[in-house]
């Protein structure tokens, strides 16, 4: 079968015969969880071999956003609750290497619970720079305010998460962090210089370029594009994105289903490949809505086939060895010291 690219939601706990039937027929490349999908251990590790047998590749990647704090689908009382990513931009602040280490071992526990169950994609590390006035919609998720720490401890995380075998997914590229509104549900608008952006908002995800995936923002940049958010904007794809950051690897939507986006969910889809992304992501589970980008999204070939393919042989399946034990009592005493 022919795989397209995109990346699907599902609508429960299990597998509806609808959502089977599609998913035969769709060949999406992968499959993102959220909190309605999950439950237990063992009905996440089925629901997660249900949907790749849909699509007969036992290496078709599973997404989540497990970050910690406000962000996390997989949680009590069957997984851990992590910290937010500014918790470890307080660890010691006089010590950047204890918090380099500690984000690091959230991290790879992360990992832990996740391959656990069959989750191979953690959408993590969040790479924005809040700015003063910008919306809370990224808060308390950024490791820090300078460029510099959060390119450090967010690299020291996705350096975590590929230790213990879970692709990390650099985002919102090229920067959410100065966004006035929440994209869920509204277009941001960034009016800063272009001079500006590229010495705070970009300088992250310039830091971290070696990562095998990446998430856009749907956020609009009046300096480079005043008409179209990042993921729909060809400008910001191949000036910014692809030439001043760098970036060669998959890059992906945000969720298409975001209320920044406009026009139909054919048209949405059809403007974000355009521009140059890789890989659509649709995540509500609407079957309308997933059958519309199913069908805008191209068969994934080319030099989105390549970083595909490159980002999945970036998943060991050798991970670090690790002590979930010995290292939940060294990240909580860690904690313990900003209580």
């Amino acid at each position: 079968m022919t795989t397209r690219a995109f990346i699907a939601g599902c609508s429960g706990l299990t597998l509806t015969p609808d959502e089977a039937a599609f998913f035969r027929e769709a060949q999406p490349w992968g499959f993102i969880l959220f909190r309605r999908n999950v439950d237990s251990p063992e009905q996440v590790r089925a629901l997660c071999a249900s949907l790749r047998d849909t699509v007969g590749r036992t290496d078709a990647p599973i997404l989540i956003d497990q970050e910690g704090g406000r962000v996390q689908r997989m949680g009590p009382p069957h997984w851990p609750k992590y910290p937010s990513g500014r918790t470890y931009g307080q660890l010691h602040a006089n010590d950047p290497l204890v918090q380099r280490e500690i984000a690091r071992l959230g991290a790879r526990l992360i990992a832990h619970d996740l391959r656990s169950v069959g989750v191979t994609v953690d959408c993590l590390p969040v790479l924005d720079v809040p700015s003063p006035g910008s919306h809370d919609i990224i808060g308390d998720r950024a490791y820090g305010r300078t460029p510099a720490q959060v390119a450090i401890l967010g690299r020291a995380a996705a350096e975590g998460l590929l230790a213990g075998g879970v692709l990390p997914v650099v985002k919102h590229m090229p920067g959410h962090g100065r966004a006035g509104a929440d994209s869920h549900l509204a277009l941001p608008i960034v009016e800063a210089s272009r001079e500006e952006l590229e010495r705070h908002d970009f300088a992250p995800f310039r830091m971290l370029t070696d990562m095998p995936l990446a998430m856009t923002a749907h956020v609009v940049y009046t300096a480079l594009d005043p008409e179209n958010p990042a993921t729909t904007s060809r400008v910001v794809m191949e000036e910014i994105i692809r030439g001043h950051i760098g970036y060669d690897g998959l890059v992906m939507t945000d969720d298409l289903s975001m209320h920044a986006l406009s026009g139909s969910f054919r048209s949405r889809t059809e403007a974000a490949f355009a521009a140059g992304c890789d890989m659509g992501l649709h995540c509500n589970g609407s079957m309308e809505e997933m059958s519309a980008v199913a069908e805008a999204a191209p068969v994934l070939a080319g030099e989105s086939l390549r970083r595909a393919n490159a980002a999945l042989a970036r998943i060991t399946h050798d991970p670090e060895p690790l002590d979930p034990v010995d290292a939940r009592a060294r990240l909580d005493s860690a904690l313990a010291m900003i209580a």
